[in-house]
């Protein structure tokens, strides 16, 4: 790769790194190029990316910005996953493929303004995501309208329900 090359592709890299609301640094060594083409499509379901990229190239890419703070981790081969939409989603599909695949390491990420570990990456994973946090505030809104309504229709019920048990007493009665 020339200069030109490497000058676009830290270009790209810094646009790409500025628009991320999360960045995972994972050691992928020793994968087979079907565990890692397996790995970025399930990052491109999850709306992430999932890169490979030279350790000079991201130390410039992150250069004067707060990312920059991710130097320590770029140590050996070294994959970034970027997450741009959901942070949890580069972490769930990250922490996810590091169980299953031995050889994935998890070295740790930058989310919130914050380093993270690789420790702190896996918290991030369990966190819910967008469409999760979304039904649970819809749930929460709906209960005491739900209960109110409960509440209000409790009444008529129980009083058809007195009345259905008077019918059949009755017809017992003369019946019987």
């Amino acid at each position: 790769m020339d200069r030109t090359q490497k000058a676009a592709v830290v270009t790209d890299l810094k646009e790409r790194l500025s628009r991320a609301q999360v960045v995972l640094v994972a050691n992928y060594q020793g994968l087979t190029v079907e565990e890692v083409n397996g790995i970025r499509r399930e990052f491109r379901r999850a709306g992430c990316e999932y890169r490979v990229v030279k350790n000079k190239l991201i130390e410039k890419a992150v250069a004067g910005t707060p990312l920059e703070s991710i130097k320590p981790l770029l140590k050996g081969t070294t994959a970034l996953a970027l997450g741009f939409e959901e942070p949890s989603a580069p972490a769930k599909v990250l922490v996810k493929y590091a169980k299953d695949l031995p050889k994935l390491k998890i070295k740790g990420g930058f989310a919130d303004g914050r380093l993270l570990n690789a420790e702190g990456v896996k918290v991030v994973a369990t966190l819910p995501g967008r469409d999760e946090v979304r039904a649970q505030l819809l749930s929460l809104m709906i209960t005491p309208a739900r209960n109110f309504l409960s509440l209000l229709i409790a009444a008529q019920q129980q009083f058809v329900a007195l009345l259905g048990a008077r019918e059949t007493s009755l017809k017992e009665n003369n019946n019987g």
